[in-house]
């Protein structure tokens, strides 16, 4: 059997934990803007853009090269997170599961935490740990903090 393992990670952010919720469950079309230099582009390929089980078409840059991801989402409203279900692209080359969710939690009124876990399985024991992707969503994250604190 292959390797698997899961990676946790929190990134502090200000605002409201709602405002960042509602840009990662419903409105990805904000990045490519937003954070350019990391996601060039999101396209609907079925469903809604903030609809349980929507199929996504991300473009994006891990490592300074382009790569292509497409997820199903999973939405949960009661805990202000969003979990992307790895379908196809780079980096289901070499994981067999690759599932990322995103919670946003309020610690006080003006401080939130976004919580990151990332669950993962190579397809091969040689397939390399998929930590740069970790090191990407956490970035994001990140990132897109000062654009939801202007929105």
């Amino acid at each position: 059997m292959a390797t698997s393992g899961t990676y946790v990670s929190e990134v502090p952010l200000k605002g409201s934990a709602e405002k960042h919720y509602k840009r990662w469950k419903s409105e990805n079309h904000h990045f490519p803007d937003a954070i350019g230099h990391h996601i060039q582009g999101v396209t609907l390929h079925e469903g809604d853009w903030d609809s349980h089980g929507s199929i996504k078409i991300w473009n994006y840059t891990c490592d300074g090269k382009p790569e292509v991801f497409k997820e199903r989402r999973e939405i949960d409203d009661e805990n202000n997170a969003v979990t992307f279900r790895g379908l196809e692209g780079h980096v289901m080359e070499t994981l067999k599961l690759y599932d990322t969710t995103i919670q946003f939690i309020q610690k006080s009124p003006d401080d939130i935490v976004c919580k990151i876990t990332m669950v993962w399985e190579k397809r091969t024991d040689d397939s390399p740990e998929p930590i740069n992707y970790m090191k990407l969503v956490t970035s994001m994250v990140a990132d897109m903090d000062n654009h939801v604190l202007k929105a």
